[in-house]
């Protein structure tokens, strides 16, 4: 059951099992500023290619797998291979066609960018 607080859901259980393979709940830190929401989502082990970022009206869902490199004998396995999934409220005002996501050494960096109507402005005054 997912409790919401915020732009997150809070999973139940960071773990379970599924069809012999974890899934893993990723952890993730939220950040705003003037010009968007970040979040930064750690993903060791995981390919571009094996990670998908999609947002439907208001919720936004990371899905991921990792896989076990296929190179070499396995001595030990502290990154086992699993599935990732974390979903989110994507809060009113983000620009969603502008959304941008990086993946670098298992850091993802989702840049949801704040509409113009929402980003704060400064009135100037006039003199009379």
């Amino acid at each position: 059951m997912a409790r919401e607080t915020g732009m997150v859901k809070q999973e139940a259980q960071s773990l379970v099992q599924s069809d012999q393979r974890r899934a893993v709940t990723p952890a993730c830190d939220i950040y705003e500023n003037k010009e968007e929401v970040l979040l930064v989502a750690d993903l060791p082990g995981v390919a571009p290619e094996a990670l998908r970022i999609n947002v439907d009206n208001d919720e936004l869902t990371l899905e991921a797998r990792r896989e076990l490199p296929s190179e070499g004998v396995l001595l030990s396995a502290e990154y086992p291979a699993c599935d990732y999934r974390r979903s989110f409220v994507v809060p009113t005002g983000i620009d969603a066609s502008k959304i941008a996501a990086e993946l670098k050494n298992g850091i993802l960096h989702l840049h949801l960018p704040k509409s113009e109507e929402v980003k704060p402005r400064q009135i100037s005054v006039r003199a009379g």
